[in-house]
This record gives C-alpha cells, sequence and structure tokens, in this order.
C-alpha cells in the first residue's frame, strides 16, 4: 500500500477544490448558527463543524486508498446500501419528526441511508459500465442499468422521499450518455421517453394516481395552480422564503448592518427547516444576491473540477465515477435552489456542503474523496496493487485484472 502511496502524482493533488469545499463548509457552519438563533445555532454550528472535520478524514482516507481497490468490494457496499434502506420500514426507522421515515436510528445516530445510496449507485453502475464495456451495442445493457438504479430507486421512493429518487435516476440518465452506449440505443429511448414522460406528468395531476402521497399530491397541484392554495398552508414554506431571499436585496442584511443585527428577527425565521433544505433562504436573506452569486460560483466550480478530472482520468472507471459524483452535486445544487425559490414543488432535499445534517456532508465529502483519488493516479499502472487501468487503453475491457497484493 505504501508503494502505492508513493506512486500517486501529488503534483495533481486537486488543492484548490479542497479550499473550495472547506469553504463551502465554513460558510455553513456560520450559516446554520444563523439559522438556529440563540436556541439552537451553536449547537447547528458545532454539528456542522464537527461534519466538515469529519468529511475531511474520510476526504484524507479516501485520497490515498485506490479507488481500483475500493470498486473491488462494489458488490458488498450495493447489498448492504440495499438493507439500509429498507431498514427505515423495520423498527430502526424513524421518520425524525417528519411524515416520512427516511432515517434509521442505532446507538443514538441517526443516519439517511439514501444519501450513502447515492454514492454506492455511483460505484455500481461504473463498475458496471466497465464489466460490459464490450457489449456498449446491446439494448440488454441498458435495460441491467436501469434495474440496477431502479431497486433502491423504488425502495427510496416507498420511504417516501421523491428527491432523493429523481438524484438517483438523474445519475443513471448522465452516466448512460456519457458511458459511450449507442446512439442506435439512446435516441429511440428518448424519442419514446420525452411523451411518455408528458404522459406522467400529466398522470401525477390526477387526485387517483398511485404514485405520489396524499401530500406530494397537493404540493404538486399548489405548485401548479398557485391559485387554488387559498390558505397559503401548502407553499407556506416556499412563499416565506421567496420573501427572505428577495429581503436581502442586493448585499444582504448581514452586509447591511454590519452583523450587529445578526441574530435578530428575519423573514427567515417563519421558515421551517431553514438549517437545512432551505438554507438558501437564509443565504439569500443575510448575503443578498451579490452573495448567492459568489457561493454559485463556488459551486460551479467544484462541479468543474469533477468534470475536469473525468476528462483527464487515467483509465474509464475514474472517468465514470467522476461523472456520477458530479451528476450528484449538479441534481441536488438546482433542484434545492429551484424549490426554495418555487421553480419546483416542495420537496425535501440537501444542498451539498451547506445544509445541516451529517448524512448529507458525508456523502458529499465521500464524493470529493473519490474525485481527489482519481485525479492523482499514475499515468500508467504498475505490477502492485488492484488496477483496472491496463485494460482500457487501446479497446473495449475483456475482464477485471485483480492482484490482491497492496
Amino acid at each position: 500500500m505504501i508503494n502505492k502511496i508513493k506512486q500517486y502524482d501529488w503534483k495533481k493533488y486537486n488543492y484548490s477544490l479542497l479550499i473550495v469545499v472547506v469553504i463551502l463548509c465554513c460558510l455553513s457552519a456560520f450559516t446554520v448558527k444563523l439559522a438556529g438563533g440563540e436556541e439552537l445555532g451553536m449547537l447547528f454550528m458545532r454539528n456542522q463543524l464537527f461534519g466538515m472535520i469529519l468529511g475531511l478524514l474520510i476526504v484524507a482516507v479516501l485520497s490515498v486508498l485506490d479507488y481500483h481497490f475500493i470498486c473491488k468490494f462494489v458488490v458488498i457496499y450495493f447489498f448492504v446500501g440495499i438493507l439500509l434502506t429498507a431498514a427505515t420500514h423495520s423498527p430502526l426507522g424513524t421518520n425524525n419528526g417528519t411524515d416520512a421515515y427516511r432515517w434509521i436510528s442505532f446507538g443514538g445516530i441517526t443516519f439517511q441511508p439514501s444519501e450513502l445510496m447515492k454514492i454506492i449507485l455511483i460505484l455500481a453502475l461504473a463498475v458496471y459500465f466497465v464489466k460490459i464495456q464490450s457489449r456498449l451495442e446491446r439494448f440488454s445493457t441498458l435495460v441491467i442499468a436501469v434495474v440496477i438504479t431502479g431497486i433502491p430507486v423504488l425502495l427510496i421512493m416507498s420511504q417516501p422521499d421523491l428527491s432523493s429518487s429523481l438524484v438517483s435516476v438523474f445519475i443513471l440518465l448522465v452516466m448512460v450518455i456519457v458511458s459511450g452506449l449507442s446512439y442506435r440505443i439512446l435516441a429511440p429511448v428518448f424519442a419514446l421517453g420525452l411523451p411518455i414522460s408528458i404522459v406522467l406528468f400529466w398522470y401525477i395531476q390526477q387526485p387517483y394516481n398511485i404514485i405520489l402521497k396524499s401530500y406530494q399530491y397537493k404540493r404538486v397541484m399548489a405548485w401548479l395552480h398557485p391559485e387554488t392554495d387559498v390558505t397559503g398552508d401548502i407553499n407556506f414554506q416556499q412563499n416565506h422564503s421567496i420573501r427572505a431571499i428577495a429581503s436581502g436585496q442586493l448585499t444582504g442584511k448581514f452586509i447591511q448592518d454590519g452583523g450587529a443585527a445578526a441574530g435578530q428577527s428575519r423573514a427567515y425565521d417563519s421558515v421551517g427547516v431553514n438549517e437545512s433544505d432551505f438554507i438558501w433562504s437564509v443565504i439569500g436573506e443575510e448575503f443578498g444576491f451579490l452573495g448567492c452569486c459568489l457561493i454559485l460560483l463556488l459551486f460551479a466550480f467544484v462541479i468543474y473540477k469533477c468534470f475536469m478530472v473525468a476528462k483527464n482520468a487515467q483509465d474509464y472507471l475514474g472517468k465514470m465515477i467522476a461523472v456520477g459524483v458530479a451528476a450528484m452535486y449538479m441534481f441536488q445544487i438546482f433542484a434545492n435552489i429551484s424549490v426554495v425559490t418555487l421553480i419546483f414543488p416542495n420537496t425535501g432535499l440537501p444542498l451539498p456542503f451547506l445544509s445541516n445534517g451529517l448524512s448529507s456532508m458525508v456523502s458529499s465529502m465521500i464524493g470529493i474523496g473519490l474525485i481527489m483519488n482519481i485525479g492523482i493516479q499514475p499515468a500508467k499502472s504498475s505490477k502492485g496493487g488492484f488496477t483496472m487501468r491496463n485494460l482500457y487503453g487501446n479497446g473495449p475491457a475483456s475482464g477485471i485484472d485483480v492482484d490482491l497484493e497492496l
């Protein structure tokens, strides 16, 4: 293992990406403190700082642990992830004070398995596409990829957690496009997918649909027809979130008052879970339009770095993992901010690195750790260690070269 670490190209270690992630985490700790107010602010900040430190330790470990070796056990990860996701419906499951059983509680620790399942799905799909790289012309290749994704998606939807299910579907979509799957397969699938999506969108608007829960149906209808939400109860969070963001104006209240009024009454105080799913409302009010733009630039930098690592990856496996991680960040950032600003109907989805919550922080940091390791892989594989890299030089992979000597 020591020899393998020495072979890494440390000049390519992505310090700039790590610095941006740390900046986002520090902003998160400060913002959740403001969101929590005098009563819960310090607790939220301590928890977020703990999550950042734990996450950086995870990044440090994954940076030096060869992702080829990690992927060797992907089948085990997948089944463990499925069991944990299914456990939300067992006595270990908890709704964490909501209407959805998305968490498991064990030994005083509450964790959301769907967050970890996203990373496991990325690894599973990446390894799968490696194994069938010589069969990308077959329609069955796409079918199996859909099945691999469909199993956790159905379990996550049953919690119910529509937003995390959509993240998983988007990850599959992006990885399929990048995988090199034949356009003779993709073209008819997308051609059929558009009308099917339109019909499905119509169907979920029907009161008798069996896809959405009652409260999800009400949220969708209130989003499509806000005039029907006479009392304003259904869009309450989003309406107040928009007001909070708008009140921040150009530079934000924190800048305007020099921080003197921090902790005092704010518009985002009336927004539920403003420390987590609606953290963007706090950011908008405190830091204004310019602050929001700056944070969006930081997010754009993270996603750009992920795609650059994918572009320069030394093998197909690294490319697919990096693309999957980038897709996860892209959708979660876009969907979270869209919900907070009423572009999307209300659905719970954390904002990577910023939302309060250990599960989200850990999964986001695992993604960064994988990206860091992919970026420092040497250009040529050595005899020692577990490697797939030598299989993808001049043609499709015919198998997986496994050497257990670390």
